[in-house]
């Protein structure tokens, strides 16, 4: 199965693009905005900050990502569905990528200490904990849920970077973790599943790996089981109204919609399952919180 999401051209902007997947930020992007929406119905937001948390998520995703591919280019290089990644097959140095992901870091740690002092002293955190991601597969067999607590960070940071503080109540911001968390370790299993001989082969874990193909869909079932009623939790706290749940209805549907799509034995409609429905999804609940804010 090879890669989508792809753009075609040679030139350094495109191989760029394709080296980060840049258009996977849609997946995540739309909950960090979430985190300012629901901020701002306790504290008023400006135009700054909000291209700030964009600035900010799309560096920070570009380090989590870009460091990924140095780490795994010698495994990407014997794998059959990524050894046309732009590291293994030469469109990019190494130097190159190094160089791309010390500037977005740079750039992350810039926004944090432009938007507020908690912001700044989590930075560090955030980029080392999104970093430590790519080697978790070398050491845990859950990597997903890494990954999810990775994204997570995102509406998390989308509070902060408005308030300056942690949520009141506190288990607010803990609800739209486990709610991000969940959806991004369930569909991350899903994205597992193609390499599951050759991440048992090479010697790499996973949940897929560990678990099997059909026990492995289950377990992502059970997680996005759990994505929604956090995401009406957080909705609930946040004090967010009908079109808010309404987006969350919708968004279940969507979840359910994706399970069709990826069957034991049949993985076909991956593609479609793990981008188009996710991307579609994270939009769907912003899109529908925003409508609420603004009605």
């Amino acid at each position: 199965m090879s890669e989508g999401q792809t753009f075609a051209g040679e030139s350094l902007l495109v191989r760029y693009v394709n080296f980060v997947k840049l258009p996977h930020t849609l997946f995540a992007l739309p909950f960090a905005l979430l985190g300012v929406l629901a901020a701002s119905l306790q504290v008023p937001v400006t135009l700054r900050t909000v291209g700030l948390v964009v600035v900010a998520f799309t560096a920070a995703r570009w380090v989590a990502m870009g460091f990924n591919r140095i780490a795994d280019r010698e495994y990407d290089g014997r794998n059959p569905r990524t050894r046309n990644r732009e590291l293994p097959r030469g469109a990019l140095s190494v130097p190159q990528a190094w160089w791309s992901v010390l500037a977005a870091a740079a750039l992350f740690v810039w926004t944090a200490w432009s938007l507020n002092p908690l912001c700044l002293l989590l930075s560090p955190l955030a980029l080392l904990w999104v970093t430590a991601y790519s080697l978790s597969k070398r050491f845990t067999w859950w990597p997903h849920l890494w990954l999810g607590m990775s994204l997570a960070i995102a509406p998390v940071g989308g509070w902060i970077a408005v308030t300056g503080a942690w949520s009141r109540p506190a288990w607010l911001l803990v609800a739209i973790t486990v709610a991000v968390a969940t959806w991004v370790a369930g569909f991350d299993i899903f994205y597992a599943l193609p390499d599951m001989v050759f991440d048992r082969d090479s010697g790499l874990r996973s949940a897929v790996v560990r678990l099997g193909e059909s026990r492995a869909i289950l377990l992502a079932k059970l997680l996005h089981g759990a994505t929604i009623p956090a995401l009406a939790l957080f909705g609930w706290g946040a004090g967010f109204g009908w079109w808010y749940y309404a987006g969350v209805a919708v968004a279940a549907v969507i979840l359910a919609y994706e399970h069709q799509l990826v069957k034991p034995g049949d993985l076909t409609r991956l593609d479609a399952a793990f981008f188009r429905m996710n991307a579609v999804m994270s939009v769907t609940v912003f899109g529908f919180a925003l409508l609420d804010r603004l009605t």
